[in-house]
């Protein structure tokens, strides 16, 4: 089976990725009318991720809510393809990019257009109950087009989305399984229930039991505080809330809040 090998892209050991919540993109219901205005904000964050010592950097389209349960519009695709440049030419980390809520065919198309090195997707193989309503998995279509695009992005997939429900007796070492040896995912994501939660180690053992070579990051809650404790089960972290201002996501990134939690890390390395 060939599948990404993730730690050349990302070799630091338990590499941590910060995020760049992008403002709201034209055509959006809270869109102000500014690209300047969100490309200075994405660089901004991105360099300030880059100065707090991370090793490397998810874009998304945070600012889009409510967000389509597939494919996006054009113009979606058009503004986050100028975002995820405008990352990659701010800092010399490996970018890459979500595309919410599940558009993972746009993902590749924006990796293929910016040299992005990794793509999130939310509902990989199975299917989720979401905000959005039912979501389904198209890793078929997913790890087709990847290779008809001739790109080396991994593909990141997360196991029991936040936000959402899972079908009844749905477990994570049944999702995890299915999303790694079945969906071929390079990277299983473990999130809380939401944005900023925090993660249960009981699940993140669970999912690193079922699939014991996956490379496995957090997805959500991730703090100096919790680090040691989820770094001996996982490989690595997405850190977007504990990055930014107040903790809240979606704030403007603190070079010294990224700085806190790299330090912690370091310790660990």
């Amino acid at each position: 089976m060939n599948r990404m090998d993730m730690k050349a892209v990302l070799p630091a050991a338990h590499p941590i990725i910060g995020m760049v919540h992008a403002l709201p993109l034209p055509g959006s219901p809270r869109w102000k009318g500014s690209m300047a205005a969100v490309l200075d904000r994405a660089a901004t964050d991105a360099q300030a991720l880059a100065d707090g010592g991370v090793d490397g950097i998810f874009v998304e389209n945070y600012g889009d809510s409510p967000f389509y349960p597939g494919a996006v519009p054009a113009e979606t695709v058009a503004a986050l393809t100028l975002v995820v440049r405008e990352v990659t030419a701010a800092v010399r980390l490996p970018v890459g990019v979500n595309v919410l809520r599940n558009d993972a065919a746009s993902a590749l198309a924006i990796a293929a257009a910016t040299g992005a090195r990794f793509i999130r997707v939310n509902v990989h193989t199975g299917s989720m109950q979401t905000d959005q309503g039912p979501i389904t998995g198209r890793a078929h279509e997913t790890l087709r087009q990847r290779s008809a695009l001739g790109i080396d992005a991994g593909i990141c997939a997360d196991v029991l989305v936040k936000h959402a429900t899972p079908p009844a007796g749905t477990t994570y070492s049944q999702a995890a399984a299915d999303t790694w040896e079945r969906g071929l995912a390079d990277v299983l994501i473990v999130p809380g229930a939401a944005t900023g939660a925090p993660v249960d180690l009981a699940s993140v053992r669970e999912v690193r039991d079922a699939v014991p070579a996956a490379q496995i990051w957090i997805g959500s809650g991730f703090t100096a505080e919790s680090a040691a404790a989820l770094l001996a089960i996982a490989n690595g972290a997405i850190v977007g809330s504990a990055f930014q201002t107040d903790g809240a996501a979606g704030n403007p990134v603190e070079r010294e809040r990224v700085a806190r939690v790299m330090e912690a890390v370091l310790r660990l390395r």
